[in-house]
C-alpha cells in the first residue's frame, strides 16, 4: 500500500463469465468512489498482466469478484489466484492490504458462500485483511422486501442472483446491485481509517 498518494485506491478485481458478475464487480467500484478521497477501477483478472499486477501492487483495498460455478470460484478467477502466488513468496507484498469479496450465482443459494470462503481463504494466504458486508439480512420477516439491502442475506461478502435465461443489462436485480454498492462503500471506508491509522503509527 502506498502511503504517498493522496487518494486511496480500490481495485475491484474480478472474473465474469457472461457479464452479470462485470455488473456487480461495477456496482462495487462505484460504492467505493462515493465515499470522499477513494478512486476505485474494476479490472478484470482473465489474462492479467503487468498492468494489473502493478494496480493491484498500488491499492489500498482489493475487492475480489467471481461467479460461482459448480459451487466455488470460477476456472479463471482461480487461476488468476494461482498466478498470484510470485507477489505472496516475493515477500508477501500484499500483506495488510484490506481486502473483501462478492459472488453472483443463478439460483438464489447456488453454494454462494461457499465461493467466498475460497476468496477469504485466498486472501488470508497473503495476508490481507478481510471486510465482511456488516449488514444486517434482508427479506426475512413478513413485512420485508425483496428490495432489501442484503435480500440474500450473505455476510462474508456481496452475493447476487441472476436468472440464466436473461442478460446482464436485467440481471442482476437493482437490490443485489445496491448491496454491492454498500460493499464498495464500506470498503473504501476501512481503507481510509486503516490509512489514517498506518499514517499515525508511522509518525
Amino acid at each position: 500500500m502506498s502511503m504517498n498518494s493522496t487518494e486511496v485506491s480500490v481495485v475491484v478485481a474480478y472474473h465474469s463469465g457472461y457479464g452479470h458478475t462485470a455488473r456487480q464487480a461495477a456496482a462495487v467500484a462505484e460504492g467505493a468512489v462515493g465515499v470522499p478521497g477513494v478512486k476505485a477501477d474494476a479490472l478484470p483478472v482473465d489474462a492479467p498482466d503487468d498492468a494489473l499486477w502493478a494496480s493491484l501492487a498500488a491499492a489500498d483495498a482489493i475487492v475480489f469478484g467471481s461467479p460461482t460455478y459448480m459451487g466455488g470460484p470460477s476456472a479463471a478467477f482461480r487461476a488468476f489466484a494461482e498466478t498470484s502466488a510470485h507477489v505472496m513468496q516475493d515477500g508477501m507484498r500484499w500483506r495488510d492490504k484490506i481486502a473483501a469479496g462478492f459472488t453472483c450465482s443463478g439460483s438464489m443459494n447456488g453454494d454462494k458462500l461457499n465461493t467466498l470462503m475460497d476468496l477469504a481463504v485466498f486472501a488470508a494466504q497473503h495476508g490481507m485483511i478481510w471486510v465482511g458486508l456488516g449488514r444486517l439480512a434482508g427479506w426475512n420477516h413478513s413485512y420485508s422486501s425483496i428490495e432489501d439491502l442484503n435480500r440474500l442475506g450473505g455476510w462474508l461478502g456481496a452475493m447476487a442472483q441472476a436468472n440464466a435465461d436473461q442478460p446482464p443489462e436485467l440481471v442482476p436485480p437493482e437490490t443485489d446491485l445496491r448491496t454491492a454498492r454498500d460493499l464498495g462503500r464500506r470498503v473504501a471506508e476501512v481503507a481510509l481509517r486503516h490509512r489514517l491509522g498506518a499514517r499515525a503509527a508511522a509518525a
